[in-house]
């Protein structure tokens, strides 16, 4: 035995603690960042009958002795016609071409009696879709001059006519609107980088560069682009619901910092499209049936930036839990995200060891989490005044259960359940919000879902090379996102623009602005559904 100060053995025992709580919290963060790695990133929750999940579960699972038997009751034999689960189809507005097979000349003879056959019938075999890859043309524009016989004959000054041409969407270039439309959508829309995009140029026999192609997008985005992005803009802000998220961007050109540091992308776009309610009346629930979704790249982080960005924006906004949205003006209420909130639960209980996680305490407030989300499903179809009061019968209570339940809580720090904890204690003025008002959501999702875009196109084309080429991306996938967000094809909604914009002063006649803004454009520039 030895025998040492008690001083010592206390400073021993709380080392030990100390020790035993860190390698806790580095295990929970080991688990965790191996079920981010290799776990589902889904993060919907089971079914309330877990065991059900398992496909080998034994009947013991759920017996119950004291439960009778069920009584047998026959019922009639009925058949089901086979759902066909796959939607393929060909559009019916595709030109067709017609294959026909025939016998050569010489095979055209009867095999029994040698007589010449003649065609009795045609089958259809099959229908085939065909891919024709992109091609490429050169338009040649010839202007014809026109002067007049009689002037030439009897006088001196002859007048000279030119037939009109409509102006190039860029001056001294020689790109056409097609061409950055689909530079542009490939880029855009489908993530494919320009120096690929050259590649498959090069391979066709088209020598254009990157760096042409990059010139040709900044142009044509600060030249025609931009004037709808800040009509888009002032529509926005006239709104009375809307959401913001950010992620970060790395551009490489940067004053006054290095090409590694973090730059941002900040999303605002419009809020719900409330279904029943919009067919029933548009001014019920909803200010949506004409979303908008833009983008803005800034150098940093601070707050000032959705300060400005929303000077003249009055309303709810939909944000995360960044403290950058709480200063903004008197006139902005910030609607928290229960979705963060319940991943803070979800990512406790994935740091939990397997045995541990069913029964955590965490899993509690997980479970307030899902039957509130549970609430919100069944409310999708009222109107903003019939969610509002179903909201306050059925989801208030739940909210204060939950809030009742956290209060006593005191988890040990550095912990999941410990950070879940206090960012649901922190936060809940903002995630109370969304039960003020039928036309709020429960959860920012609709952002996150938005700036989802950006994000694959990231992981594509890394970064951007100076902050010109990121406030032009920025306003290019506004263009494209808010399209395809109201049923229109990106490249016929571009080709239309870059054809008309250049021919119709819209920077000075705000009606010729207003026909290129979205919900005011041709029906052939919608996609086809």
């Amino acid at each position: 035995m030895v025998t040492i100060p008690r001083t010592e053995y206390d400073n021993l025992k709380t080392g030990y603690a100390e020790l035993s709580a860190k390698v806790e919290w580095l295990m929970e963060q080991f688990r965790l960042a191996q079920h981010r790695r290799f776990g589902a990133s889904s993060e919907k929750s089971a079914d309330g009958k877990s065991e059900q999940l398992n496909l080998f579960n034994e009947g013991e699972v759920s017996s119950d002795i004291l439960v009778p038997e069920p009584e047998l009751v026959e019922i009639e034999k009925h058949y089901r016609k086979r759902k066909n689960m796959v939607n393929d189809k060909l559009p019916k507005e595709l030109p067709t071409e017609t294959v026909i097979h025939e016998l050569p000349a010489e095979e055209q003879i009867c095999p029994e009696c040698d007589g010449q056959l003649h065609v009795m019938g045609k089958e259809t075999l099959r229908r085939e879709l065909k891919l024709i890859p992109a091609k490429a043309i050169i338009v040649e524009h010839i202007s014809k001059v026109y002067a007049c016989r009689n002037c030439e004959k009897d006088d001196c000054g002859v007048p000279i006519i030119k037939a009109p041409v409509a102006n190039p969407v860029i001056k001294g270039g020689f790109a056409s609107p097609e061409a950055i439309a689909h530079i542009a959508t490939q880029k855009f829309v489908m993530a494919v980088p320009l120096y690929r995009q050259e590649q498959e140029w090069n391979r066709q026999g088209i020598n254009i560069s990157r760096q042409t192609m990059c010139n040709w997008l900044i142009k044509a985005t600060f030249l025609w682009l931009e004037p709808i992005y800040d009509a888009l803009k002032e529509l926005l802000c006239m709104r009375d619901v809307i959401h913001a998220d950010e992620t970060t961007l790395q551009v490489l050109k940067e004053t006054d910092k290095t090409a590694q540091s973090k730059s941002y992308m900040w999303l605002y776009r419009t809020s719900r499209l409330q279904t029943r309610a919009v067919r029933e009346a548009n001014d019920q629930g909803g200010d949506t049936n004409c979303p908008i979704v833009l983008y803005e790249y800034q150098p940093d982080r601070k707050a000032e930036h959705p300060r400005f960005f929303l000077k003249s924006f009055s309303g709810y906004l939909h944000t995360d839990g960044y403290e950058g949205y709480h200063n903004l003006s008197d006139n902005i209420k910030v609607v928290g995200c229960f979705a963060h909130a319940r991943r803070k639960f979800d990512e406790a209980i994935k740091g939990l060891p397997k045995k541990d996680q069913a029964d955590s305490i965490a899993m509690i407030g997980k479970r307030f989490c899902d039957k509130l989300f549970s609430l919100e499903r069944d409310f999708a179809e009222l109107t903003a005044e019939e969610r509002f009061q179903k909201r306050q019968a059925l989801s208030k209570p739940v909210f204060d259960e939950f809030y009742e339940w956290l209060e006593p809580l005191n988890p040990p720090p550095k912990t999941g359940f410990y950070t879940a904890v206090v960012y649901a204690r922190n936060q809940r003025e903002y995630l109370e919000r969304y039960l003020e008002d039928g036309r709020l959501e429960i959860s920012n999702n609709r952002a996150e879902r938005s700036i989802k875009p950006f994000v694959i196109g990231r992981k594509n084309w890394l970064f951007a090379n100076t902050p010109r080429g990121a406030k032009a991306s920025a306003i290019l996938y506004s263009i494209i996102e808010t399209a395809k967000e109201n049923g229109l094809n990106p490249y016929e909604y571009l080709t239309y623009i870059f054809k008309n914009a250049p021919n119709g002063d819209i920077r000075n006649n705000v009606n010729n602005l207003e026909r290129l803004i979205p919900w005011f454009v041709p029906n052939f520039c919608k996609a086809n559904q």
